[in-house]
């Protein structure tokens, strides 16, 4: 799904994914990274384009390129998928980041603005996320966001290396929503006072 959509702030950018994007990102991936995609580990600047591609082109969904707000550097990607604004709903998954990030506030940052989105100003009542069941690192992140479990889906994904694994589902309503941004703002540094009034006065 071609978008034009941008989220900025806390020192990330979320832009649209695109094909130039292709090759910052499959030199940030290794096979233990991307174990939580069902796809093949991209290995080429063109394997990464097809994945690209394949974003693009899905129903429902709005890939992003997550960059350094300052810099522009790609730290990695993110997507809303299967948004019905309709029935009020959207995920958010097919995420992955560098591991110069992982453990700091870019995931923080990131689901601030995306959750931000999909409450303030698309006004839905809920946000699922999800994980292969094994990926301990995922769900614990998940937890931390304000997920609420919801159970597991057996037999539900197909790894990269062909192997089925169950899927753990969690959830964010609109009514949790406002304690949610607490605990992630709280994970965030406090924005760089104003200098406009120094610099005016």
């Amino acid at each position: 799904m071609q978008h034009d959509l941008t989220l900025v702030g806390h020192g990330v950018r979320l832009v649209p994914l695109e094909e130039s994007h292709a090759a910052a990102l499959v030199a940030l991936v290794d096979d233990e990274l991307w174990r939580g995609m069902t796809s093949p580990t991209p290995r080429t600047p063109d394997e990464m384009v097809a994945v690209v591609r394949g974003a693009a082109r899905a129903p429902g969904r709005l890939a992003f390129a997550v960059t350094d707000e300052a810099t522009g550097e790609v730290r990695g990607s993110t997507s809303f998928y299967d948004l019905d604004e309709r029935l009020g709903r959207v995920e958010i998954g097919h995420t992955h980041y560098g591991r110069r990030w992982w453990g700091g506030t870019t995931n923080p940052a990131c689901k601030l603005l995306l959750l931000t989105q999909a409450f303030d100003e698309w006004h839905l009542a809920r946000v699922a996320l999800r994980a292969d069941s094994a990926n301990t690192r995922s769900i614990a992140a998940i937890r931390r966001l304000g997920g609420v479990p919801e159970g597991v889906l057996r037999s539900h994904r197909l790894r990269p290396d062909g192997t089925r694994g169950d899927t753990a589902y969690f959830s964010i309503l609109a009514d949790e929503w406002p304690a949610a941004r607490a605990r992630l703002v709280e994970r965030l540094p406090e924005p760089l006072p104003s200098r406009l009034g120094e610099e005016c006065g």
